[in-house]
């Protein structure tokens, strides 16, 4: 039980183990939070099923944003789980509503052959069965809500959400990846839109609503809340600052990526030896992906180049 009524289950992205998160929060109006990958939808569909929830008992769909490994498997989701609403920011839903646009960047970054490999095919979901939220907004589930945070910083499309039984606070990729065996916290900044400024002051946002637990989708629930949320800004400003620097001496991205890594190296010397904590973190937020959406991030504020 990771928190008063949320169970949280292993969407095993990938055939991998403790990596993925979805949650079930319980209710008359019983919800998950995040969906995984279509590649993860057997696994997700096995995980409720031992929970006692079958095709016609689910009725809401949340996702924090549309990255692949949170919602690409919303539209597989929707059709096996067809009473279902599914709830994105205004951004996000267009995108998988027709993810065209979404499917054809993600190609872009990582290869047609790889993207199928990783996420599977991406359904739409129909638009007759998506809401849209922004900041501030509810959702309702019955006896309880989802209050609606928009965090962007790593995505502009990007919300947390407190859940107003437990004040437990879903936090997506705002805060980055942390796995709990391993207990190191890897920033996410991925291309095209992460923003330094944006992340720090979402993360200060997700702080000032006093969470009680942060529910990360990657992966599980952590308690040392007043911790992670500084530790989350120091890591942030640490990587910019490497990659800034090693831009200074080179534009070629095999060296920034290589700067990066051994700039942060000492993050995963407490790895325990059988844990795989290194191969998961470079599947979920490889050192190359990070570099890139710095590097993006340093030359928008630069200007052109």
């Amino acid at each position: 039980m990771a928190a008063d009524g949320i169970t949280a289950i292993d969407t095993v992205m990938c055939g991998q183990e403790g990596a993925t998160s979805s949650y079930l929060l319980d209710g008359p109006e019983l919800a998950i939070v995040e969906t995984g990958p279509t590649t993860s939808l057997d696994a997700l569909s096995d995980g409720l099923r031992a929970l006692g929830v079958g095709p016609r008992d689910l009725a809401h769909v949340v996702v924090t944003h549309i990255h692949l490994d949170h919602a690409g498997g919303a539209g597989a989701v929707a059709e096996r789980f067809p009473d279902a609403t599914v709830w994105v920011h205004e951004r996000g839903a267009p995108h998988l509503a027709d993810p065209t646009k979404l499917e054809a960047s993600a190609a872009r970054i990582y290869g047609q052959e790889r993207l199928r490999e990783l996420f599977g095919p991406i359904h739409p979901v129909p638009r007759g069965r998506l809401r849209s939220v922004d900041d501030r907004d509810t959702i309702p589930l019955g006896d309880r809500r989802l209050e609606v945070l928009y965090t962007p910083g790593h995505a502009g499309h990007h919300v947390c959400l407190r859940d107003s039984r437990t004040g437990g606070v879903f936090v997506g990729d705002a805060f980055g990846v942390f796995l709990p065996d391993v207990r190191v916290l890897r920033p996410a900044t991925p291309p095209p839109e992460f923003d330094l400024e944006l992340a720090i002051g979402s993360i200060e946002r997700v702080a000032a609503s006093d969470p009680t637990v942060l529910l990360f989708s990657h992966f599980g629930p952590a308690r040392d809340v007043a911790t992670l949320c500084e530790l989350a800004v120091i890591r942030l400003r640490e990587w910019t600052a490497i990659v800034s620097d090693a831009l200074g001496a080179t534009d070629r991205v095999e060296e920034v990526v290589a700067a990066l890594e051994q700039g942060t190296e000492a993050d995963l010397r407490r790895e325990p030896p059988a844990a795989g904590g290194r191969a998961r973190y470079e599947l979920l937020s490889s050192y190359e992906m990070n570099a890139l959406g710095i590097m993006r991030y340093l030359s928008k504020r630069t200007g052109p180049g």
